[in-house]
């Protein structure tokens, strides 16, 4: 008689983590901050077409990393669920709080009832009239759910951004410092480590290679802006390398 094969539920749990973990260390970083006129996305991405970051709402942005058709599935289910609660009640129903949880409870059931978790970690942002009344949610892949302050960092890179973070960010900072920082911490942090005794070599990243868009406070109403084109070069100080004409037509 044959002894069937078993593996104890925390061993599971800690097989999923582990592979979730993996998958998302291998996606290039993003940044996530508050500025002083709203709050900022950076993320190293080169494609035009694949976005890392996106619109939600009226006030309220999504930023992820990890597998593409993962996260691109949470984003167009937090749309429906944000246009559906809009128009059934109010907009100012629609809050980051109510979409981060959802996102947590959908997370976590896929967590543990499927045998695959998803590879995917995200931030919610809404922007508020002042910036204490900025929320900032960041949800693991096992639906998990932290209220940030300040700044978030995700990805490959997270950790050594996140402590940089915590001694350059500053809350009143302009659009201007604040993405150089973040294009900074980026370029540093996202090098292949050094090898051989060497060095590790600082990339430079170029407006063709970065997404960036923003949470502008002093809009009246969709407060979200792609930064893109000869407007993102103006700000970094540098050339324009994109094939994008100029600026956002929001």
């Amino acid at each position: 008689m044959s002894v069937p094969f078993y593996v104890s539920p925390e061993q599971i749990i800690k097989d999923k983590a582990d592979f979730a973990r993996k998958g998302i260390a291998r996606g290039r970083s993003v940044v996530v901050m508050q500025y002083g006129s709203g709050i900022l996305f950076v993320a190293e991405n080169p494609s035009r077409a694949l976005h890392k970051i996106s619109e939600i709402y009226d006030r309220i942005a999504f930023a992820a990393v990890g597998k593409y058709n993962e996260f691109e599935n949470l984003r167009v289910a937090g749309v429906r669920l944000a246009d559906v609660r809009g128009y059934s009640y109010d907009r100012r129903d629609v809050t980051s709080r109510s979409l981060a949880n959802a996102y947590a409870q959908t997370l976590g059931t896929i967590f543990t009832e499927t045998t695959k978790p998803y590879e995917v970690e995200l931030t919610v942002a809404e922007v508020g009239a002042t910036a204490a009344d900025d929320q900032l949610y960041r949800l693991t892949f096992d639906g998990s759910v932290a209220d940030e302050h300040g700044f978030v960092a995700m990805g490959g890179s997270a950790e050594p951004i996140t402590a940089a973070l915590s001694e350059r960010w500053s809350e009143n900072a302009t659009l201007e410092v604040s993405l150089a920082a973040a294009v900074d911490l980026l370029a540093t942090h996202g090098a292949a480590p050094a090898t051989n005794g060497d060095a590790a070599t600082r990339r430079t990243l170029t407006p063709a290679q970065l997404e960036v868009a923003i949470l502008d406070r002093t809009r009246p109403r969709r407060t979200f802006r792609r930064v893109n084109g000869q407007r993102l070069a103006d700000l970094l100080g540098v050339a324009d390398d994109s094939d994008e004409a100029a600026g956002d037509p929001n």
